[in-house]
Parts: C-alpha cells; sequence; structure tokens
C-alpha cells in the first residue's frame, strides 16, 4: 500500500447523493445501469453507470443515499459519459455500495 499525503486527500471531492432515477445499460459490456444523482445545490444532478445489478434492483436503488466521487474526469463508457464514481465494495457475490447510515444532506462532504 502507498500512502498520499493529507494534502492529496483533501483534493478528493466525496460527497453524499440521493438516487433520482435508475435506468438499464444494455450496451454495457457488464451488467450496469445508468444511475442519476442529486448532489444537492453545490454539485447538481450528476450520471454514472454502475454495476450494482447483482444486489440491487432499480426500485431498491431510487431514493437511497449514496457516496460519490465528484472530481474525477468524466470517463466515457460505450455511448454513455459518467460524471462520478459511485463508491462500493467488491466481493464475491456482486458490489455492496458505500452509504451513510443517517439521512445526511445532499452534497455533504467526508470530513
Amino acid at each position: 500500500m502507498g500512502y498520499i499525503s493529507w494534502e492529496d486527500f483533501e483534493k478528493i471531492e466525496i460527497c453524499v447523493g440521493t438516487i433520482i432515477q435508475v435506468d438499464d445499460f444494455p450496451e454495457a459490456k457488464k451488467p450496469a445501469y445508468k444511475i442519476k444523482a442529486d448532489f444537492g445545490s453545490r454539485y447538481g444532478i450528476k450520471k454514472t453507470s454502475a454495476q450494482v445489478t447483482d444486489l440491487y434492483s432499480k426500485k431498491d436503488l431510487v431514493g437511497k443515499q449514496i457516496i460519490g466521487i465528484l472530481n474525477f474526469p468524466p470517463k466515457q463508457i460505450g455511448p454513455f459519459v459518467s460524471d462520478f464514481l459511485l463508491t462500493g465494495f467488491a466481493q464475491e457475490g456482486g458490489v455492496v455500495l458505500a452509504i451513510p447510515d443517517n439521512k445526511v444532506s445532499n452534497g455533504g462532504t467526508l470530513s
């Protein structure tokens, strides 16, 4: 494991958002959803693609608060451009989302 400085960590925009829309992503190489999340007035609505279909249905995800990294450059995924990285933990059986255990205002940052 390599270490990073505190200054490097402070550059990462790790924020809470609420999923507002989930659509199938049939063009993806691996099963995935297209997700839109509201990150509050400071960051607005962002979209991403996430390979979380094994453990979450579209219905399960809408309204769920999630943790995203917002300041990676946009990433082209087939015909779709992802604005943020949805965080989770890969394990056998699928990706488990990293989520706050209490309600947090959209756009709240990790500290």
